[in-house]
């Protein structure tokens, strides 16, 4: 089978379909922390990075982060890993695209908690998974109160 590169209409049509908000799990996710009592706001302009929820009487900014556009692979694994993986003619720019992305969720994650949040940062795939633990988790951060508690995954 003949590789034949996408064209620029139909690389724009898929990208154009991915969803930056109210994706399939971050909807599961609030529909329980809603059945458990927690009101929240969603995809919270106010903040930097605009989290997916915000508890901002608690100080708490929830984000779920996608594997792939959020670059787990990266971060679980290393560089090397993520070059592997990109099988892509323009590898380069992917992977500083990834690169660039995970320092950028850094930088938010670390001005939210020098202005006193706390960070919950969740893997979608982990979340999709676990459901239940990654609300448990939520709820504990909010319920604790606006202190410090950085965290990554369930």
């Amino acid at each position: 089978m003949d590789y034949k590169p996408k064209s620029a209409e139909e690389i724009r049509r898929n990208m154009s379909a991915i969803r930056g908000t109210g994706g399939k799990t971050e909807v599961a996710l609030r529909s329980m922390l809603h059945r458990r009592g927690l009101r929240f706001r969603k995809n919270y302009a106010k903040l930097p990075g605009r989290p997916d929820i915000v508890f901002v009487r608690a100080r708490v900014a929830v984000f779920i982060d996608g594997d792939y556009w959020h670059a787990r692979i990266l971060r679980e694994r290393g560089p090397v890993a993520l070059e592997q993986r990109m099988k892509t003619e323009n590898r380069d720019y992917w992977i500083t695209k990834f690169t660039k992305r995970v320092e950028r969720d850094d930088h938010v994650t670390s001005m939210l908690e020098e202005d006193g949040w706390t960070v919950v940062r969740l893997w979608e795939s982990d979340v999709r998974a676990n459901l239940e633990e990654a609300a448990n988790l939520v709820e504990r951060s909010v319920r604790r109160g606006p202190e410090r508690l950085s965290t990554r995954s369930v």
